[in-house]
Formats: structure tokens, sequence, C-alpha cells
């Protein structure tokens, strides 16, 4: 009602001054007796002057009632919006679940509910940043990264039809699901690469995505885009995956990749910590549970569980060692040996760096894997291991 009243007051105001200037401007009479004198030149100068100042005047009113206006009905900032947006990553990627940066910075000032730990590229020292600027606790976050759930490239899958269309995923899926025999396979036409604001994807030889960790934010602009979903965040500390997404049954995953899961259910068997199920003809991995020994890697009779983790060492029993001989019962691959109360040894010909022996030692005497390494003979804690 007030700015109704407000607006109504400018319109009289303008319209007093419209008639004020109105009674100084000769005009003709017309009509009968008129007496209309006529003129055979005009003055220019004159009436430009008389216009230009009947516009300056009009235009001074009307931006006096608009600056009053504003300045009443004025929104004031918290001028710590201004300051998240400095520290945020600005990359405008919608990681954070908001329109941009700009959104998720005036969020995550006044709504008290809003996580200072949403801009997944700016990560933990954004979320520090964040939570000084707000007063709220920023509370650590395990670091994601996307990974291709699917092996089957050019030279390991075969195709239905020869596409000709744009090489595009999305435009490639509209002619009938896409021209890759595995309905649930890559379609490998590079939109996750195009769409990836840090330029963390590249395509290999065989059409394939390839994701560089050290650019890789996980912001999900990659898996938003790809038509297949065959892309996916995930812990970045579960380098072991079943790569594959298909949920057909084994006869039809083999006619159409060579590196599919096909269901066989080895790698269930093989986990000593029973964090593999089956589920829909597919294999799927519990991050909770995993330990990232990589048994089931080298099980996997199609090669369709990854190994992300760089080559395992060897492992390595140091003079702690009590000979207890629990090393040799818990080995996979029967790599450590000796006698009881007697220093044992690994035969590194056989040892596979899964680290299992390192997890039950109770002597924390062998070293050399992952999990406790030789520069550092300090074991990881691991959870769920028994």
């Amino acid at each position: 009602m007030e700015t109704s009243h407000l607006v109504s007051d400018v319109v009289e105001v303008v319209w007093a001054v419209i008639v004020q200037v109105a009674h100084f401007i000769p005009l003709p009479s017309v009509g009968v007796g008129g007496g209309i004198e006529a003129r055979e030149t005009v003055e220019f100068l004159p009436l430009v002057k008389l216009t230009a100042a009947f516009v300056a005047g009009l235009a001074g009113i009307f931006g006096l009632g608009l600056a009053i206006t504003a300045k009443k009905f004025a929104v004031e900032m918290d001028p710590r919006i201004e300051h998240v947006k400095e520290v945020l990553a600005n990359a405008h990627c919608g990681a954070c679940g908001y329109a941009g940066c700009s959104s998720y910075a005036e969020a995550v000032v006044t709504d008290p509910s809003v996580p200072v730990n949403l801009c997944a590229p700016g990560g933990d020292k954004c979320a520090e940043a964040v939570a000084r600027i707000t007063g709220k606790v920023a509370e650590k976050t395990e670091p994601k990264i996307a990974r291709l759930f699917c092996q089957g490239g050019a030279a390991e899958s075969t195709r239905r039809f020869k596409y000709e269309g744009v090489m595009d995923c999305r435009a490639a899926i509209i002619a009938a699901g896409g021209d890759k025999t595995c309905i649930y396979g890559c379609l490998g036409y590079g939109s996750c690469a195009r769409a990836c604001p840090f330029s963390a994807i590249t395509m290999s030889d065989d059409n394939l995505p390839v994701v560089d960790p050290d650019r890789c934010t996980a912001c999900g602009k990659c898996v938003s885009t790809c038509p297949k979903m065959v892309l996916e965040l995930g812990p970045m500390a579960s380098q072991v995956v079943v790569s594959c997404h298909s949920k057909d049954k084994g006869p039809v995953v083999r006619k159409g990749c060579r590196v599919g899961c096909i269901a066989c259910g080895t790698c269930v068997k093989t986990c000593p910590y029973e964090a593999i199920t089956l589920e829909n003809n597919l294999a799927r991995i519990d991050f909770s549970k995993c330990q990232v020994c990589g048994l089931c890697v080298r099980k996997c009779p199609t090669q369709a569980i990854r190994d992300y983790l760089p080559e395992r060492e060897t492992a390595y029993i140091t003079d702690k060692c009590n000979g207890c001989t629990i090393c040799q019962k818990v080995c996979p691959v029967n790599a450590a040996s000796g006698e009881i109360k007697k220093k044992h040894h690994i035969d590194e010909s056989r040892c596979i760096g899964c680290g299992i022996c390192v997890v039950k030692c109770p002597k924390k005497a062998i070293i050399g894997t992952f999990r406790a390494s030789r520069k550092s003979p300090v074991p990881m804690e691991t959870a769920g291991v028994a």
C-alpha cells in the first residue's frame, strides 16, 4: 500500500510540472476567429533549449522518485555473503545444489541448516574459510572422485549398427538407445569430457573417458551429463570397483562385451571381508567393508573389476616377529612361511601386497604394503577387519 501511494504522489508531481511548463509554451489559437499568426521561419536554438530543459526536468523528477523509492524499500545485504563468494571456487558447476556460487553464498549465510562444505571444487580449505565467515562448524568430508563403471571400449565391445550422427552421447542415444550392443555401456562420444568444467576428463584411444584424479573435483557435471549413467561419484579411497553397469545375464553380456560382469560369483567367494554381493546380475562392492586388498581383481575371469591403486609392494617381516604363524594362516596366496616361535619370511614372488597379514599381525611386525610402507611402518586403521 505504501508503495502504491508513493508512486501516485510522484505521478501527481510530474503532472503538475508538465502543466506548469505547458503555460510557458506559446501555442497557436485554433478555431473560428483564432487568429493564427504564421511564421516563415522557426528559431531552432531556442526550441532545442526548451525541449532539453523539459526532458531534463522530467528525468530529474523521475530519478528523484526512483531514488526515494529505492532508499525506502532497500533490502540490506549481509556483508558476509560477499566474503563467502570471494572464498568459493566460483566455478558455477552446480555441485552444491544451487543455481550458482552467489545463490549458495546467500544460502549458507542466511540459512543455519545449509552446511559449509558443499563447494566440492573448493575442498576442505574452502569449507574452513566459509565456516570462519559464517561462524559454523566445518566437518571433514571424504574426498570423492568420478569413476567410470564400464571398460567396454571400441576394442572390447560390439556395436549394433553404425552411427553417423552428431558425435555426442546425448544425440546418439536418440537413435534407438545408442549404437552399442550393451545397452548399459558407455557410448564413447565424449559428452562428459566436454561437460567437465575442469578439463579432468579425456577420451582414450579406445573411446572411453579417462578421469584425471588430480583435476577432478567431484562436481558431478559429468555424472548428470552421461545419458547412460556409467559415471558415478565415489570415495577416492575406494580404489577397487566393479567397472561394469550391465544388469543382463552372463551369456548376454559375453555377446556384447569381453570385460563385462557375468555375475559368476567368484568375487563374492574370494572376498575375505564379505564386501561383495550380487544384485540384478551385477557384482557390487560395499565400500564400507572393502579393505582394498585386490584379491577379487585377480580372481575375476572377465577382468570386470578394476584396481585404481598403484602396484602394491610386497610385504616384509621385521625382527618384531615372534613366530605366531598367524600370517601363514591368513595369507590368501601362501606367501608367508616359517617355523613356530621363529621369525617368518615372505616369498616376494607370491606376495600380492594385499595387506591382510599386516592387519592381522598382533605384533605389527609386517610392513611393505600400502597399509604399512617400509618408509613409514605404521599400519593403517582398517575398520571392519576381524
